[in-house]
């Protein structure tokens, strides 16, 4: 089964999206620092997805704990430069529905 770790608040929906495609969906709470992600299961996911840029630093923490952790960003902002390069998706949800990212994203796993 795919594991995913959101974190930010979410407000699209792709995190119920995830679960309909069958991910284990977890959520990094609060500023999704290093504690958060671990206590949400970063070390044995197979995506962080970041739908707040502003939690941004929460993708090279991820990386750092979860080598192989896939990134996926779906927010309306600009991800910052630093990130950029770790993210391998950076999708913009008035161009992608919930549905078909989070298909997108439970194939890419299988």
């Amino acid at each position: 089964m795919t594991r995913a770790v959101i974190a930010g608040a979410d407000t699209e929906g792709l995190g119920e999206a995830l679960t309909d495609e069958g991910v284990d969906v977890a959520r990094a709470e609060g500023t999704a620092d290093r504690p958060a992600l671990e206590e949400a299961g970063i070390v044995d996911a197979d995506v962080l997805v970041v739908t707040d840029v502003g939690l941004a630093t929460s993708i090279p923490v991820a990386k750092d704990l979860n080598p192989g952790v896939r990134v996926v960003v779906y927010a309306h902002d600009s991800l910052p430069e630093f990130a950029k390069g770790q993210a391998g998706h950076i999708l913009d949800p008035e161009l992608l529905e919930p549905s078909f990212v989070a298909e997108e994203v439970a194939d890419a796993a299988a």
